[in-house]
């Protein structure tokens, strides 16, 4: 097994109902930070607040010089660096500190990758995004039944608030899919240039 393989993600967004998950193939060797990015794209959240990787007792993030016993520099790790070094078949991913939105990242599988296709790739999605800043999941929980219920006490403000139809079972998987396209454009490797011998 090489960082050159695919590995096969299950994302799920943990303590919300109705699910909220995705599936995806990433580089083995993708940076955490780029990872981040793509659970972003995938999940259709809008990248404003902290975030974390877990696996077992270890973090990484975005360091703060302030603070020395953060997370280590999410940029200077693979998922592949962290599977190796731990062992770790399954990650958290920490979305919004206030908040707290958990996703859990499990690796299903490591496969060869096609060599047609650009990673990542979003291969499915299931249940909506909740909006940002709604107070994590028991927050979200609130929010459904207000906007479900003509009489609840918030009612009125949830739908100000959020004036779409918003149906928790409805996915823009489609533009999920694009986001995740740009992304795998934006990072595509290109060949080397050969240096002319002079």
């Amino acid at each position: 097994m090489t960082p050159a393989t695919i590995a096969r993600l299950d994302v799920t967004l943990d303590g919300v109902e109705p699910k909220v998950k995705r599936r995806l193939d990433v580089l083995a060797d993708i940076r955490l930070d780029r990872l981040h990015e793509t659970l972003q794209a995938a999940f259709g959240w809008t990248d404003t607040h902290l975030w974390e990787f877990r696996a077992h007792d270890i973090g990484w993030g975005i360091p703060d010089p302030d603070w020395p016993d953060g997370p280590l520099n999410a940029k200077k790790a693979t998922l592949w660096d962290v599977f190796e070094d731990t062992g770790a078949k399954t990650l958290r991913y920490l979305y919004d500190f206030g908040d707290g939105w958990e996703h859990v990242i499990k690796i299903t599988k490591f496969d060869d990758p096609d060599p047609n296709l650009d990673y990542p790739i979003l291969l499915e999605a299931k249940g909506r995004c909740p909006p940002e800043d709604v107070g994590g999941p028991w927050g979200y929980e609130d929010f459904l039944e207000a906007l479900k219920d003509p009489n609840h006490e918030r009612h009125q403000d949830v739908k100000e608030w959020w004036p779409d139809d918003f149906d928790p079972e409805e996915v823009p998987t489609e533009e999920l899919k694009a986001n995740i396209a740009y992304l795998a454009k934006r990072w595509k490797r290109k060949p080397r240039k050969k240096k002319s011998a002079k």
